[in-house]
């Protein structure tokens, strides 16, 4: 069954005190799947990197950042 909560693949992005919350670092959950590909309204801030990243829910991989994406972004786990 396409569309359904199971097809999709949920990541989340950490941004580095992104334009719209200058004052954190910011995780954005992302879903990516048949017919999505975007951020969710899920959003975690912390003070400090390390935090976020303690703060990010169990069971996900940090893979690091690609050349390609906005200087903003810190990493991606999935």
């Amino acid at each position: 069954m396409s569309g359904q909560m199971s097809d999709l693949l949920e990541m989340w992005v950490i941004y580095d005190h992104p334009t719209d919350i200058p004052d954190a670092f910011v995780a954005r959950k992302w879903l990516i799947g048949p017919g999505q590909m975007g951020p969710t309204e899920s959003v975690i801030k912390a003070e400090s990197l390390e935090m976020l990243r303690r703060l990010l829910p169990l069971g996900f991989v940090n893979i690091g950042r690609s050349t390609f994406d906005d200087p903003k972004i810190v990493e991606v786990w999935l």
